[in-house]
């Protein structure tokens, strides 16, 4: 099973390469309630209807957290939104593979409960990497992670220097 937080779920959305993720991803792909209402609850924009289609036809499922204790424990020690907390405690409660998440404080959280995770970008690159994206339409979409995704310099290089290497 693949999880998602609301951040990493939006922003492959934003850079439109949901639908191809989905359609080659080989896993379930499963987000808590506070995920699917931070992605398509309030607005409608393009990202929120991509997101919504995709719940809509059983691509994206929502399965809800059961041990509310350990999603307000999480939050609270690592100083998390509850979508980032709910994402975490699905993944660990249903031994997801992956954990699709952005946040700094998220990551870490992830490093120290033993749940695998990979960002926006790293799928980026892992999708040019098997061949789903050329490589010139992966750098087009990383700058839509750039234009759109809060991260350092240094992280977009990296993503920049997989993709100009990949084969």
């Amino acid at each position: 099973m693949f999880v998602f937080d609301a951040s990493t779920l939006i922003l492959i959305a934003k850079t439109e390469i949901l639908d191809a993720f989905l359609r080659d991803v080989g896993l379930h792909v499963a987000i808590p309630p506070e995920v699917a209402k931070e992605c398509c609850s309030v607005k409608k924009s393009l990202d929120a209807l991509m997101i919504k289609k995709a719940l809509d036809e059983s691509r994206i499922r929502v399965i809800a957290v059961k041990d509310r204790k350990l999603v307000t424990k999480v939050q609270g020690d690592f100083g998390l939104g509850r979508g980032e907390a709910e994402a975490i405690v699905l993944a660990l409660a249903e031994k997801a593979r992956v954990l699709g998440i952005d946040d700094k404080n998220g990551i870490n959280a992830c490093k120290l409960v033993g749940v695998g995770f990979t960002t926006a970008s790293g799928i980026l690159v892992r999708m040019c990497e098997k061949g789903l994206l050329t490589k010139s339409e992966a750098l087009v979409k990383l700058e839509g992670l750039a234009k759109h995704g809060r991260y350092k310099k240094s992280i977009l290089e990296d993503a920049r220097r997989k993709l100009e290497t990949a084969t």
